[in-house]
């Protein structure tokens, strides 16, 4: 099963290695990346998958919105197929 993680906050050192590091404690396999800084705020989007993660993924969308808030960022995860159907036009 595939998950988006979403990101978004103030732009600083280490917000990818900081996040990257979270989802690999949690065996999460990152699938592409997508990042940029506008005006001073990081955003950036990751595709994963999830399938060997260690945890249930509500838990895990909970773990990273605690380490998100601890960061001073917003970090969402959601299953990959809920995202499309939110996002679709």
């Amino acid at each position: 099963m595939k998950a988006i993680v979403t990101v978004v906050g103030k732009d600083r050192v280490g917000i990818i290695a900081n996040v990257c590091t979270a989802l690999a404690n949690y065996n999460v396999n990152v699938l592409d990346i997508s990042q940029t800084v506008m005006q001073g705020y990081f955003t950036m989007m990751m595709a994963t998958e999830v399938s060997q993660c260690n945890v249930p993924l509500a838990i895990l969308a909970s773990e990273m919105e605690k380490i998100g808030k601890d960061m001073g960022l917003s970090i969402r995860v959601q299953r990959e197929d809920i995202f499309e159907a939110m996002h679709r036009i």
